[in-house]
Formats: C-alpha cells, structure tokens, sequence
C-alpha cells in the first residue's frame, strides 16, 4: 500500500505537472512552518526508501517506477516481516539481509530434533514400567481405554479449531500471555517431577527429609473421621471410599527440585528462549509418556490410526496447523535453530517438532516394553522394533520435509511404522494373538484399588506373622 503526502482538504484547482509541483511545495512551505508534522514524520521515518523515490518523483517518472511493483514490494515485505523463519525468504532485520543456513547448520538441527524426540520416549518407557508397578498415589498412571482412543481425535480437533479462531479474533499478544503463565506452572511442576529421580542421587545420605501428603476428598466431616476404608468405630462395617479430588505424595527433595524448575520456569516466561522452551518440552513428553497408559493393544491402533487420520487433514487440508504452531508461543513444540553454528545461542531460524509426534508413538511404545515385560522371556523385541521403527519414520519424515521445503505431518510416516513394524515381527514369532489379547487394569478403578489394597495388607499381615514366630 503506498501513502501519499499530501494533507486532508479539496484537491488544488491546477492539474498536470504545474498542479503536483504547486502542491509539493505547499506541502514543503507547510512543514518548514511546523504544520502538518505527522506527514512529514511518517515520510521521513515510516516509509522506505523506495516508497521515498516513488513520492519524491514526478508524474512523468512515476509509471516506470510502478512497472516495477513486485520487486518493491517484496523488499518491503522481507523489511516488514524480519522474524520469517524460511531462509529462501530473503528476511532482513535492521537492514541486513538473513544469511541462509548452511548445510551443516540444518543436519545438526535435525539430528538435534531426531535425538531430542527419542530421549523422553526411552526414558519414558522405562519409567513407565514403574509406574505401574509402584504404588505412589501421586504417581499413578492414567489409563486410556478404546472408548478414550476414539474420542481423542475429536476433541483435538475442536481444540485446535478453537485456538485458530481465537488466534484470528482476539489478540495474539494477550492470548500467549494467558498461555504463558498457564504452562509455566505446568512446565515447573513437569519439570520437578522428571528431574527427581535424578537429583535424589546428588542428596547426603543424612539430609533431612520428610514426607508431606496434599489431599483434597469430598464427603462431610463425619465420612473423614474413620478414614477411607477404615472401620466405623463399634461397628463391624467399612466406610465407603471418599472421591479423592487431589491425592499428592511428596517429600523435601521434591520441593527442593520444585524450586529449582522454577528458576528455568522464570527464564522462560522473561526471555522465551529455546533452551527453557526444550526442557519444559522434555519434561512434558517424558511425563506423558511415563503417566499415560494404553489398556491394551487395540486401543494403541485406534489411538493411532484416527490421529493419523487427524494430521493428515489439518496439515494438508488446511493451514489450521500450521498457523497455530507458528501464533502458539508455548512449550508444545522442541525447536533447534538451524543458524546455531552462525549466531550462537542468539539463532532465530527454528525447525520445530510437535510433541504430539513424541508422546503419541512413545505411549504405544511404552506399551510394548510392558508386553516385553509381560512375557518374562528377558527380551525386549517388541519394544527395540517399535523404537527403531519410530527413528525410521521421523527420519524419513525430515528427509521429506527437507526435499519439498514443506511442512509434514510426522504422524503420516510414524503411524505405519510404529504399528507396521512390531506386528510383522509378532507375524514371524507367532505371537499376534498373545500381543492383541494383553490387556492392562486400570489402577484408578475402585475395584482394583480395592483388590491391590487388600493384596497389601494380606501381605503385611503375613510378614508380621513371620516376625511374631
């Protein structure tokens, strides 16, 4: 759009170059006199250089100037827009033009990427075997069952939908704000929670630690007095279980970990950088992977198979996706910079992974080591097949990616081969029934709760026995 100089009122009665010349310098007299400031603010500071040469032109002059508009205003464009990511762009920033990347540059982004997504998904699987061994409230996995799997890919939908229109019709800045302070308690909370196991190793032995418990039930007074499950007194009966609402399990080594994810979580919400943005990432796709559970296989494929259905649509169908991970500035997605080895630590040109496409194929993987596990053959086939199968569909996905400088959906190349690959081994051992017929309790059923509960105390009873003899 090109803005003319010439001030609000009736057009001078003169035409041709004799008008244009006339009115050039009144409008010059106007601004030596300090009328008519703003106008001469915004042509000195406002337009570009080559918007200055087209108004400073005469009218003969003015139509070969205008032959040449795309040319212009592409280079306003690149000015207007210096934070474009894509480097054929051409985007400049302060005058400069953005050097591309180089091959180098984008190998290492990528293999970053590649080695970013395969750390949550192994450690998370690991820690996801005990999970469902432990017996930790606080740590208790949430099961997905196959009515949960069908209905996942229509909420994310209408989510995603939800955050595109909101996107076009409030303001961005105050919806990444909103955003902002919402995952930066999630992300410190995520990150205290994967980084204490690790720093549990770091403590003295004589460091004091104590145990807290935060519970929220619902029930009146009368129903907390006996406890959950404990006997009424003088009565022979059992109190029904209250409907715990929060059940938190934690000691002093935990809120030493909480404070230390709060200082990454200050780090992010000041600076948004790409470090704090990666671990808060992490710790989110190691979490998902280690606390959600797929009951059994046929709900992995379901799961699977409607998100595969899910990204293909709003990937290639739409620019729904595409333009809500570009507007969402929140830790969802990891990013490398791809100008790290020009810029340093300070790089802007981000390739981005979804952790969609990490926590997804992790879960169903995770299930197989239990499956693994579950067979007490001391092999882990199923689970190494999957894991090389999801390195073969990411890296297949970037090479695509990177030959037809477009956006992919990773779930197309992930989704065969994660479910692919384990199938046709358990084809070649025998084993598809066995695979398909195991199945996982919800741990967060009352009944077995209840069970694993009486288990328990039987097992207590029985060792106090042994002791008393």
């Amino acid at each position: 759009m090109l803005l003319s100089n010439r001030p609000p009122g009736p057009p001078p009665p003169l035409e041709g170059a004799r008008a244009w010349r006339h009115e050039r310098a009144r409008v010059r007299g106007a601004g030596r006199r300090g009328r008519h400031v703003t106008s001469c603010f915004f042509r000195r500071t406002w337009l570009s250089p080559q918007r200055r040469i087209f108004l400073s032109a005469s009218p003969l002059q003015r139509p070969e100037l205008e032959s040449d508009s795309e040319r212009s205003f592409a280079m306003d464009s690149a000015v207007s827009d210096p934070h474009n990511g894509s480097a054929e762009a051409g985007g400049s920033t302060n005058g400069t033009t953005r050097p591309p990347s180089t091959p180098e540059g984008i190998a290492l982004a990528y293999g970053s990427l590649l080695l970013m997504a395969l750390l949550p998904i192994f450690f998370g699987a690991l820690r996801s075997v005990r999970c469902a061994r432990g017996k930790n409230a606080s740590d208790m996995p949430e099961t997905i069952t196959s009515r949960d799997a069908a209905r996942f890919p229509i909420i994310a939908s209408c989510t995603l939908l939800g955050l595109y229109l909101f996107f076009k019709i409030f303001s961005q800045e105050y919806i990444n704000l909103l955003l902002s302070m919402y995952f930066f308690v999630l992300g410190i909370l995520a990150l205290s929670h994967t980084i204490s196991p690790f720093m549990n190793k770091f403590f003295p032995a004589n460091f004091p630690n104590r145990q807290y418990q935060l519970l929220f039930t619902q029930g009146s007074g009368e129903n907390k007095e006996g406890g959950r499950g404990s006997p009424a007194p003088g009565s022979g009966l059992t109190r029904p279980l209250c409907p715990e609402i929060i059940n938190y399990e934690f000691d002093t080594k935990d809120l030493v970990c909480l404070g230390l994810s709060s200082i990454v979580g200050v780090w992010y919400l000041l600076r948004k950088h790409w470090i704090a943005n990666n671990l808060f990432g992490l710790a989110f796709s190691l979490n998902g992977v280690e606390l959600l559970h797929l009951n059994n296989v046929s709900t992995g494929c379901i799961l699977l198979g409607g998100l595969f259905i899910y990204d293909i649509f709003w990937v290639f169908g739409t620019n729904v996706m595409v333009t809500v991970a570009k507007s969402f500035e929140a830790p969802i997605k990891l990013v490398f910079p791809q100008d790290l080895l020009e810029k340093g630590l300070e790089a802007d040109n981000f390739a981005m992974l979804g952790l969609g496409d990490i926590v997804i194929p992790g879960i169903f993987i995770a299930l197989l080591l239990r499956f693994d596990i579950s067979l007490k053959k001391n092999t882990h086939t199923y689970f190494y097949t999957s894991f090389a199968a999801y390195i073969f569909g990411l890296g297949l996905t970037i090479f695509i990616m990177h030959i037809f400088k477009h956006a992919q959906p990773a779930l197309l190349y992930l989704v065969p081969a994660c479910i692919g690959f384990p199938v046709l081994v358990a084809l070649a051992k025998g084993e598809v029934t066995e695979m398909f017929s195991y199945e996982e309790s919800n741990p967060k059923d009352p009944a077995a709760v209840t069970e694993t509960r009486e288990g328990t105390e039987a097992a207590a009873s029985k060792g106090l026995e042994k002791k008393e003899k």
